[in-house]
């Protein structure tokens, strides 16, 4: 079975002044489109060929686990976003109730979630996951890993990978990070809780 490459859910200056069409053309259009390259041709007549992309996450090791990952990754960070918020933009209901649970507020929650992505050595992604009775954890996973490969259910991620804004905020991590809440669509945040 051949993965496409997950059309975005937007267009591509959707989401300016936040994330530029020049680096989501590049985001999405190069790099994704590699992994999603890389991946079909690796697969043909392995075990993997036939998988789920979780699955084959869960079960991979090496290059067909970093491009697997990858996709997996990128097609949650693209679909989790929607044109800037402005205003407030918050979570709502049992996501929100969970997030005061665990970090006291939602912003401390933010102001953990960003420093996380910050701390993150080299490449990878922070993400806000849950575990199966719906507690929420941000993790700190390099290159292409991803929660479910600690049992846990993936909510919100921010691609810490320099490709995903070098080129709106050179090596400026933390600011990209701070800047990219107002785009955080919390009904599909929400309901990726709902799957838990």
């Amino acid at each position: 079975m051949a993965f496409p490459l997950q059309p975005l859910p937007y267009a591509l200056d959707a989401l300016q002044p936040i994330i530029s069409a020049e680096t989501l053309a590049l985001h999405h259009g190069k790099h994704l489109q590699a992994y999603v390259n890389n991946l079909n041709d690796a697969i043909p007549g392995t075990p993997f060929e036939t998988l789920s992309l979780e699955d084959i996450v869960l079960k991979s090791e090496g290059g067909i686990l970093n491009n697997a990952g990858q996709i997996l990754n990128h097609n949650l960070y693209f679909a989790q976003f929607r044109a800037p918020k402005q205003g407030p933009n918050l979570p709502t209901g049992q996501l929100l109730t969970a997030i005061e649970q665990a970090f006291g507020s939602f912003a401390t929650f933010q102001d953990q979630f960003v420093q996380k992505g910050a701390t993150l050595f080299g490449s990878g992604w922070v993400w806000l996951s849950a575990d199966i009775e719906g507690k929420p954890y941000i993790t700190q996973e390099p290159n292409a890993s991803n929660p479910i490969q600690k049992g846990l259910r993936p909510l919100l991620t921010f691609d810490v990978w320099e490709h995903a804004y070098y080129v709106d905020y050179q090596n400026r991590r933390k600011d990209y990070l701070t800047s990219i809440w107002p785009l955080v669509n919390w009904d599909v945040i929400n309901h990726r809780l709902t799957l838990v």
